[in-house]
């Protein structure tokens, strides 16, 4: 029997019947200021018309653009797989293959904007780094799909943040219904219980990195001592790594979305103080025995020997551990991941274009073989 899929644009939001459930209530406490009062208030460069689909007990955000180039990667593919790939070219620590790559992004994207690659609907998208997925079925999940290109028939539909630990059930789901798999990037999972184990060095280096807390004047602040006028300094903290240090194509958090993941809960904020101060700070949450951290920074302009990062990645593993929920490290830093006993995994966008004109699903078939040809062995090959 096929479920049935209710879709809710803003205008239709007291209509909505928000599940009594965990996944319900942290849907509602997070999604429902972003509905009554738009994106830009709480994001800075999320250009998105937000709707939510409602299947069983369950509430998904789903997003729907038309273009915006200049978007954050959340909601574009051209921003992720084009601008933002440029940006972090550098890693590969290779002139000759970076210009080479560069070159060939820059032909490609002026071909994917004529091909409106953004015309995108993207589904179960919570507009940060990481969608992590509540306990939807492969069933669901397709069901989801056909209405959403039922509504949208002129889109792409995208499902992000997909890999074959976690979602090995929705990827099959998603395939047999049409789908194809793009890879978008390497990611690293850490599981607490087991990933250190026999591993004397990961253990070593990450009672160290705590070590450094106390050795270094700093105390850890939990959730509930994080206060209001800790807000500025949050999203300072924020900008100072993921957009100063890495790029503006992040999703840019204001005051007001960290106002609003504190004092609703929808991510638990915690970090190191030293006199008083602020200078690094993590906000994270849970979902279906996973946990993840869209918000990470610290203060970039303290010398690097004093080891913020390293203090609050340790901070993070020591949460994971009292969770007992496999860690989601997103990508980046990988060979310091990697030391401390985590695990590469390729993440994938699942891309529904078979509605669409040959016009429009060329650059998806080519994202395709370039990524799984090209792509994927050498993120493998350089661990990246």
């Amino acid at each position: 029997m096929k479920h049935r899929v209710l879709l809710y644009d803003s205008n239709e939001l007291d209509r909505i019947d928000w599940p009594d459930t965990e996944d319900g209530r942290y849907a509602k406490a997070y999604l429902e200021p972003l509905m009554r009062e738009g994106k830009e208030p709480f994001f800075h460069n999320v250009q998105t018309d937000l709707f939510l689909a409602r299947i069983d007990n369950l509430v998904l955000p789903v997003t729907v653009n038309e273009g915006e180039y200049e978007n954050s990667y959340v909601c574009s593919p051209y921003t992720h797989y084009v601008r933002y790939a440029k940006k972090e070219l550098k890693l590969l620590q290779n002139p000759l293959l970076e210009k080479c790559l560069s070159a060939l992004l820059s032909v490609v994207g002026s071909f994917m904007r004529q091909s409106q690659i953004n015309k995108v609907v993207n589904v179960n998208n919570w507009l940060l780094s990481t969608n992590l997925y509540p306990q939807l079925t492969g069933k669901q999940a397709v069901d989801v799909l056909e209405a959403v290109r039922e509504r949208f028939p002129s889109h792409a539909i995208v499902f992000r943040s997909l890999c074959p630990t976690l979602h090995a059930e929705l990827i099959a789901a998603l395939q047999a219904a049409g789908c194809r798999l793009v890879p978008s990037r390497q990611i690293y999972m850490y599981r607490p219980d087991d990933a250190p184990s026999g591993k004397s060095k990961a253990r070593w280096l990450i009672k160290r990195d705590y070590g450094l807390i106390e050795k270094n004047g700093y105390s850890f602040v939990s959730s509930e001592e994080i206060t209001d006028e800790d807000v500025p300094r949050i999203a300072e903290l924020y900008k100072l790594l993921y957009l100063d240090k890495y790029s503006y194509d992040n999703p840019q958090f204001s005051e007001a979305l960290v106002r609003l993941a504190r004092a609703s809960g929808v991510l638990k904020l915690c970090g190191l103080r030293k006199d008083g101060r602020l200078d690094a700070v993590m906000g994270y949450f849970n979902r279906n025995g996973v946990m993840t951290t869209p918000l990470f920074g610290y203060d970039t302009r303290l010398p690097q020997s004093v080891g913020l990062y390293r203090m609050l990645s340790a901070c993070l593993i020591r949460e994971a551990g009292g969770s007992g929920d496999l860690l989601h490290e997103s990508s980046g830093a990988a060979q310091f991941k990697r030391n401390r006993g985590a695990v590469a995994e390729m993440e994938y966008s699942a891309v529904f274009d078979g509605h669409l004109p040959l016009s429009r699903r060329w650059c998806w078939s080519l994202l395709d073989r370039l990524l799984n040809g090209i792509g994927v062995p050498i993120m493998q090959k350089r661990k990246l």
